[in-house]
């Protein structure tokens, strides 16, 4: 992929943006993040590695209804959709885990295996409610770099948060392939992690 990022140029290119004009809204360790004044996100990156592969991410799946649309993209920066609501692991704490809600997990873990991820998982910080109640990835990371083949961060997010079980079932009563494949590795992950 080119540094120059040519494939992803939108409004914003011809204009100064001052982020004196802006509200923080957080910093990770990968970048800094304001709210643009038209309502979408600049995300300035600080480490140039991470930041290619979250935008070759980007760029793959943009317009997939479960990840924030790029709109530009420059060196050291891209602009894109604000994903409103709170995290997972949030919104589970205040509200818990309903059959409704893990179904809506499961189906986008799916849809990771239908845009050939490598990396089946997700931490629950990375997953948004936003407030119609559909979910969209804000941090995608090593989806196509890293090799994991169930839930690993998900399922120890959920069972910190004492839900684990209850999201089990849901796999296990609406995807059994699923949760044949996957209930064996995260049993012993969450043994060796927590209960030896």
């Amino acid at each position: 992929m080119s540094s120059d990022h040519k494939s992803v140029k939108g409004p914003y290119h011809n204009f100064d943006i001052n982020l004196l004009d802006c509200e923080f809204l957080g910093r990770g360790n990968n970048g800094i993040v304001y709210l643009l004044p038209d309502g979408n996100v600049i995300k300035i990156c600080f480490e140039h590695k991470s930041f290619e592969r979250e935008y070759a991410i980007l760029e793959a799946v943009n317009g997939n209804k479960y990840f924030p649309r790029l709109y530009e993209v420059g060196g050291n920066y891209m602009i894109r959709e604000c994903v409103p609501g709170e995290s997972l692991s949030h919104y589970i704490a205040k509200n818990g885990l309903d059959e409704e809600l893990s179904l809506k997990i499961i189906e986008l873990l799916k849809e990771f295996i239908s845009l050939n991820f490598t990396k089946i998982d997700i931490r629950c910080k990375d997953i948004f409610v936003q407030p119609n109640g559909i979910l969209k990835v804000i941090d995608p990371k090593k989806f196509y770099t890293k090799e994991r083949s169930f839930p690993r961060h998900l399922s120890k997010g959920l069972y910190k948060l004492g839900v684990l079980d209850t999201f089990l079932q849901a796999l296990k009563d609406n995807e059994p392939k699923f949760y044949k494949s996957w209930y064996p590795e995260i049993d012993k992950y969450i043994k060796e992690t927590y209960e030896s």
